[in-house]
């Protein structure tokens, strides 16, 4: 059976398709072009150990809505994909720790999270495969001496606690070349992962502890400039406009005419480039957390009347993000529609990609049967459906239509890779 019939694909559902197609063929006609300038940025500003990207296509436009450097959901991704996930590991370890055999990993704490450890495993496998003896070191404090945990899947982890001497990370005498963390920091730096001789990649000062969404958007912003020039369409058909604040205090309602003035004066901004393009939707903004992950402190926002409104449990829900953490940034990111459709039900989609190195790996389509056009998918209620293609989104057809599925997985990758190249200059800015 061909490649392209193993699995559906979301239908694209957009009755203003024609500036997507122009981008699409676009990137076709210059993909000569657009892989020769990535691999000067790659030699320039190399990229982060792996990462997974949040697209959005609305059809006339395609953005990445968020980075994430320490990635979860490697169970999701097609099986097909694990020699290219191999090959990858095997050249990006090699950059860090070229004698390297053994590694060793930490996770998030959260251990009892049975889908989060299922990526664990297939990131083991992922490592194992690649030839490289792999142990997990927790920092969770409950984690005092080994601990199996057996998955739904029917394989088994072992977390062990993880022991320093001096500058070196070990656990149970198990010395490594590597660190590779799994685990965003959300709730800090822990002193055991400071100082080491041991590389850490990704390096710790990439966690939200100290990472902001709105540097890596003002990266991607510069790339987008530089992107556009190369391919020949205007930036902001890739890239969401955004703004910010300075402090926010959501339950105190401190900060908030700041975030009001800045909500409206990016919904007129959107407003413009629709009348430019003749896209008849009304726009809005996402208000979110500029430091954090799992979709919390999310919101969507169609009017600055939307701000004022927010009555005491929006508030609660905004004002903390992962582990409890106070929410005192917000950035205002142009919100991007998502009309892909996913089944007889038409539930709401959006790809997700990720990336070993600079190499596209995989994806997947987070799918949600109770969100709209315009809302955060990534919400309690999300299932995930492999990508369908094992040569994943390195491989376009110029003889098939722009948006055929290996052109549009190909504009997927495309468009991943910029945001990639945001977070590598973030990691030279470190």
């Amino acid at each position: 059976m061909p490649i392209e019939h193993l699995h559906a694909v979301p239908h694209l559902t957009t009755s203003s398709p024609g500036p997507l197609l122009h981008l699409e063929r676009q990137l076709l006609d210059r993909q000569t072009q657009i892989e020769a300038w990535l691999r000067g940025q790659w030699l320039d500003t190399p990229a982060p150990f792996y990462a997974s990207v949040d697209l959005r296509n609305a059809g006339f436009k395609l953005a990445p809505v968020d980075t994430n450097l320490f990635p979860a959901g490697f169970n999701n991704l097609n099986p097909a994909f694990m020699p290219l996930c191999i090959q990858a590991i095997q050249l990006a370890v090699e950059r860090i720790c070229p004698e390297a055999v053994r590694l060793l990993l930490v996770p998030e704490s959260h251990t009892r999270n049975k889908f989060y450890l299922e990526s664990i495993a297939t990131l083991m496998e992922i490592l194992s495969k690649a030839g490289f003896e792999v142990r997990i070191g927790s920092l969770a404090e409950d984690v005092t001496e080994p601990q199996k945990v057996d998955l739904p899947s029917g394989r088994q982890l072992t977390l062990e606690p993880l022991v320093r001497k001096g500058n070196v990370l070990s656990v149970a005498g198990f010395s490594a070349c590597a660190v590779l963390l799994n685990n965003d920091l959300s709730s800090g730096i822990p002193p055991i992962l400071e100082g080491l001789d041991q590389p850490v990649v990704p390096p710790t000062n990439l966690g939200w502890t100290k990472r902001l969404k709105s540097n890596h958007f003002a990266h991607y912003r510069d790339i987008a400039k530089e992107f556009g020039a190369i391919v020949g369409i205007d930036p902001w058909l890739v890239d969401p406009m955004f703004r910010q604040c300075g402090e926010i205090n959501f339950m105190k309602r401190e900060g908030e005419a700041c975030l009001q003035k800045n909500v409206q004066t990016l919904l007129d901004d959107i407003q413009k480039k629709y009348d430019e393009y003749k896209v008849n939707r009304r726009p809005f903004v996402i208000v979110k957390a500029d430091a954090g992950t799992y979709g919390m402190g999310i919101m969507t926002v169609h009017s600055a009347d939307d701000i004022a409104s927010l009555n005491r449990k929006q508030r609660t829900k905004m004002a903390a993000s992962k582990g409890g953490q106070e929410v005192s940034k917000v950035i205002i990111q142009e919100g991007v529609y998502t009309f892909e459709t996913w089944g007889d039900s038409q539930a709401v989609a959006e790809p997700v990609v990720y990336m070993i190195d600079h190499f596209v790996v995989g994806g997947f389509y987070r799918v949600h049967t109770q969100r709209g056009p315009d809302e955060n998918l990534n919400a309690p209620g999300m299932h995930f459906e492999p990508l369908a293609f094992a040569e994943t989104c390195v491989n376009p057809d110029v003889s098939k239509a722009p948006d055929s599925n290996v052109n549009r997985f190909y504009a997927y990758g495309v468009i991943a890779r910029l945001a990639l190249l945001a977070a590598a200059r973030e990691l030279a800015e470190i």
